[in-house]
C-alpha cells in the first residue's frame, strides 16, 4: 500500500505542472490573439524620410594592391666572381649606392690589350703619312711630264700636216707647170704642121709654075730667066718646107720633153703625198702614244686616293682600337653595381663567391617614395576615370585611415580576359606607411549631378511597370504609390528626374505592405520600427 502511495504522489504533482503549463499557454496565446487583432485594425507604422536636394556623387570601389613604381632586378654586366656584396633584404639604400663587385682582373687585362693595340694603330698610321707625300710629288712629276709630251706630239703633228698641205700645193704646181709647157709643144706642133702644110702647097705652086715656065721655054716663048726665076721660087719654097719640118721636129721634141717633165712632176707630187701622209700618220701615232703615256701617268694618281683611303682605314683602326679600350674600361665599370634607386633591398639571389653571369639578378632594389595601387575597372566606368583624378584609398594593414591619392596611368587596352582596364593610383610614401603587397580599397568618383532631388535608396521600388515609391500626405497621413523616373544614385540615396518634388515624404520603412489611400502612423524618421520590417528598395 505505502509503495502505491510513493509512486502514486509524483505522477500527480507531474500533471499538475503540466496542466499549469497548458493553461497558461492558452492564456498566452488568446492574449496574442487579440493583440493580432488589434494590430490588423491598427493603422500600420512606417518610417518616413523627405526629399532632399543636394548633390549626387556616384562613386566606384575597387580592391587592388600597393606596388612599387620601380623594382629593379641588379645583374652584372661582366661575367666573373663576386668579391663583394654587404646588403640583405630589408637593408636601406641610396641611388648610387656601391651594392657589389665583380672580380676586375680578367677585364683589366682587356683593357690593357685595346690599348697596345691602339698604340700599334698608330705607329702604322705615323709610317704611311712618312711615305704618303713622296709618292704623290713623283706621281704629279710624270703626270706633268706626259702632259708636256702629248703638247709637243700634236704641235709636231699640226706642223707635219701643215709640211703636207705645202709640199702637195708645190708638188701640184709643178705638175700643173709641166702640163702647160706640153700644152705649149702641142700648140707649137700644130703651127709647125700648118706651115709645113703652107710651104708645100707653095712648093707644089712653084714647082707648078716651073714646068710651065720651062713649057713655055722650051717652045721659045719666053726668056731663059724666066725658068731660072721660076726654078728658084722652088728652091725657096723646098727651104721654106724644110724649115717648117725642122720646126715641127723641134715642137714634138719640146712636147715630149714637157710630157717627161709632167710625168716626173706627177710622180714627184705622188711621193710628197705618199710621204705627207706617213710623216702625218707617224706624228699622229706620236700623239696617241704620248696621250697613252699620259693616262698611265694620271692612272697612277689612282694611288693617292689609295693611299688616302689606307690612311682611312688606318686611322678607322684607331678609331676601333680606340672603341675596344672604352668598351673594356665600360665593362671594367660594369664590375661595379650600383643602386639605380633608392629604395629597400627586397632580394638576394647571390652571395659572395658565386659567380656572376650577365642577365642574371644579384639583387632586387625597389623604390617606394611613391608607390602605386592597382586596381581593376570595369569598362563601363573607365569612360569616367582619367589621369589626374583624385582617388581615396583605404588599407586593411591601417584600419580607420583614409589616403588621397591620384590616378597616374590608365590602361588603354582592356584585359582580354577579364575585360577590365588596369588603373594605377599614386600614393605619396614619405613615411613610409604602405609597403609593396598590402591590400588597398581605392574609391574614385565617377560622377556628379548638381541639385537633385535625392531620396534614400531603400524608399524607391522597382517593378515591371518601373520604379515608384510611397508618399505620405504630412496632413493627412495616407499613403499613395506614385511612379517616378530615377538618375544617378550614389551610397545615401537616388537622384528623382521627375515624379516626386523636394520635401515630400516618402516611406523607407513599413510593418506591412501598404495600399494607396491607407492611412499610416508616422514612427519617426528613419528609425526602424521594433516589429517584422518589411524593407523596401
Amino acid at each position: 500500500m505505502k509503495r502505491w502511495i510513493l509512486v502514486l504522489l509524483p505522477l500527480l504533482l507531474l500533471g499538475a505542472l503540466i496542466g499549469r503549463r497548458l493553461h497558461e499557454k492558452t492564456v498566452a496565446a488568446a492574449a496574442q490573439n487579440q493583440m493580432r487583432t488589434a494590430r490588423m485594425k491598427a493603422a500600420p507604422v512606417v518610417a518616413v524620410a523627405a526629399a532632399q536636394v543636394r548633390d549626387i556623387v556616384p562613386t566606384f570601389e575597387a580592391v587592388g594592391g600597393v606596388e612599387a613604381p620601380f623594382n629593379v632586378k641588379i645583374a652584372s654586366k661582366a661575367t666573373g666572381r663576386i668579391d663583394y656584396l654587404q646588403v640583405r633584404e630589408g637593408d636601406r639604400v641610396t641611388q648610387g649606392e656601391v651594392l657589389a663587385r665583380v672580380d676586375p682582373s680578367e677585364i683589366q687585362a682587356q683593357v690593357r690589350q685595346q690599348q697596345a693595340a691602339v698604340s700599334e694603330a698608330e705607329s702604322r698610321l705615323a709610317q704611311a703619312q712618312l711615305t704618303e707625300a713622296p709618292t704623290n710629288v713623283n706621281i704629279s712629276t710624270q703626270i706633268s711630264q706626259q702632259q708636256a709630251a702629248v703638247a709637243s706630239a700634236r704641235a709636231d703633228y699640226q706642223q707635219v700636216k701643215q709640211n703636207y698641205a705645202a709640199q702637195v700645193a708645190a708638188a701640184e704646181a709643178g705638175v700643173t707647170d709641166a702640163q702647160g709647157r706640153v700644152n705649149n709643144a702641142e700648140a707649137a706642133i700644130t703651127n709647125a704642121e700648118a706651115s709645113i702644110k703652107s710651104a708645100r702647097a707653095n712648093l707644089n705652086n712653084a714647082s707648078a709654075k716651073y714646068r710651065r715656065v720651062n713649057e713655055l721655054f722650051q717652045q721659045g716663048f719666053i726668056a731663059a730667066q724666066d725658068v731660072d726665076d721660076a726654078r728658084t721660087a722652088v728652091d725657096v719654097q723646098q727651104g721654106a718646107l724644110d724649115v717648117a719640118g725642122g720646126q715641127l721636129n723641134a715642137a714634138q721634141a719640146l712636147r715630149s720633153s714637157a710630157a717627161a717633165q709632167k710625168a716626173a712632176a706627177q710622180k714627184q707630187a705622188d711621193i710628197v703625198r705618199t710621204k705627207g701622209k706617213a710623216d702625218i700618220e707617224a706624228a699622229q701615232a706620236k700623239v696617241v702614244q704620248a696621250q697613252a703615256a699620259l693616262k698611265y701617268a694620271q692612272a697612277n694618281r689612282a694611288q693617292m686616293p689609295a693611299y688616302k683611303q689606307n690612311l682611312h682605314a688606318l686611322r678607322d683602326a684607331i678609331s676601333a682600337a680606340e672603341a675596344g679600350v672604352r668598351n673594356a674600361q665600360a665593362q671594367l665599370a660594369n664590375t661595379v653595381l650600383t643602386s639605380p634607386v633608392s629604395g629597400f633591398v627586397t632580394g638576394r639571389f647571390m652571395d659572395p663567391g658565386a659567380i656572376a653571369i650577365p642577365g642574371q639578378p644579384i639583387l632586387a632594389v625597389q623604390s617606394v617614395r611613391q608607390v602605386w595601387v592597382t586596381v581593376p575597372v570595369p569598362e563601363e566606368v573607365s569612360r569616367s576615370i582619367y589621369t589626374g583624378q583624385p582617388a581615396t584609398v583605404r588599407l586593411d594593414a591601417l584600419p580607420g585611415r583614409t589616403f588621397s591619392g591620384k590616378v597616374t596611368q590608365v590602361n588603354a587596352a582592356a584585359d582580354p580576359m577579364s575585360r577590365q582596364f588596369q588603373v594605377r593610383v599614386t600614393l605619396d610614401n614619405a613615411q613610409n606607411l604602405f609597403k609593396p603587397g598590402m591590400f588597398a580599397r581605392v574609391t574614385m568618383v565617377t560622377q556628379r549631378v548638381r541639385s537633385a532631388t535625392v531620396v534614400p535608396r531603400e524608399a524607391v521600388q522597382s517593378g515591371p511597370q518601373g520604379s515608384s515609391v510611397i508618399v505620405v500626405d504630412k496632413t493627412t497621413s495616407v499613403a499613395q504609390h506614385r511612379p517616378v523616373t530615377t538618375g544617378a544614385s550614389d551610397a545615401n540615396g537616388i537622384a528623382i528626374s521627375q515624379g516626386l518634388q523636394p520635401g515630400e515624404q516618402v516611406v523607407v520603412l513599413s510593418a506591412m505592405p501598404l495600399k494607396d489611400g491607407q492611412a499610416v502612423r508616422v514612427g519617426g524618421g528613419r528609425e526602424k520600427p521594433q516589429m517584422n520590417a518589411d524593407r523596401r528598395g
